[in-house]
């Protein structure tokens, strides 16, 4: 490791940035509640922010469904409601009445999205709405929210899991609220999912990817400081490749340009000094 002094957030937040393309929409909605609103939002928009000031400004965040380019900077708290009183008077380049508005989610103009749940599997399946069986369930979830459309609609999906243990990472998960690559893409063919579907898994040890043909996730970097073993023993699937690479660690420049320009407040990651 360097002795540049990051969070885990931070390098998640530009690694993911680097991944995005000038032009592309991103999708992320408002998720509440700690380790939850902190991967499915708050690293999501620190990423789109940091893309836009660095190599790609054209980049459009469409946030919540409605707000289009926040300038996230003037955030003083994480807003609790995807209409609290701070997204109102939020400084952004246009709000929208009608969700979701003049982007057509099903006729794909949204390129990637950010979803998140309590389980996902090999197959990249994820589960938000249920613990045991659906009928008779050991814990409700709040539901698949929009993570269907998430899914199959948008261009790809970041797969956000802010916990990575064995009763998240599980060989099937219990209810499929985003389906994944059953079968691979001839799977999803047969399903009528010609389009999108899981790009990564990223979670605070390790980011998989996708081998798309065989419908399975396989180990694409572990971050600095994780070992291998470490990864293995927290997934409750084959890793899929035992000689992983290192996620880049930030650059004094990448986190002078989240510190100062994308999160000045430490709102939506947090910082060493935190």
């Amino acid at each position: 490791m360097s002795a540049l002094s990051y969070t885990i957030e931070e390098l998640l937040a530009v690694h993911l940035a680097r991944s995005f393309a000038d032009g592309e929409v991103g999708f992320t909605g408002l998720a509440t509640g700690g380790p939850a609103a902190l991967y499915a939002t708050g690293i999501p928009l620190a990423a789109m922010q940091f893309a836009r000031l660095t190599h790609a400004p054209n980049l459009t965040i469409l946030l919540a469904g409605w707000i289009i380019n926040p300038d996230l900077s003037r955030l003083v708290a994480m807003p609790d409601a995807e209409f609290a009183a701070s997204l109102l008077d939020l400084p952004c380049e246009a709000q929208m009445q009608a969700y979701p508005g003049h982007y057509a989610v099903r006729r794909g103009d949204v390129d990637f999205g950010f979803g998140s749940g309590v389980q996902v599997d090999r197959q990249g399946n994820i589960n938000s709405t249920c613990i045991g069986d659906f009928d008779r369930p050991k814990v409700r979830l709040v539901g698949s929210i929009l993570l269907p459309e998430h899914m199959t609609c948008f261009g790809r999906e970041y797969l956000m899991m802010p916990h990575h243990q064995l009763r998240s990472f599980v060989e099937r998960v219990d209810y499929v609220s985003g389906v994944g690559y059953p079968g691979g893409e001839e799977g999803r063919a047969r399903l009528g999912l010609d389009h999108g579907g899981p790009k990564w898994i990223v979670t605070p040890k390790a980011i998989f990817d996708f081998d798309r043909l065989a419908g399975h996730a396989r180990l694409h970097s572990i971050h600095p400081g994780v070992s291998l073993e470490d990864v293995r023993e927290s997934t409750g699937f084959p890793l899929g490749n035992d000689a992983p690479a290192i996620t880049p660690e930030p650059t004094a420049e990448d986190l002078r340009i989240l510190r100062q320009h994308v999160d000045p407040r430490n709102i939506l990651i947090p910082h060493p000094a935190a």
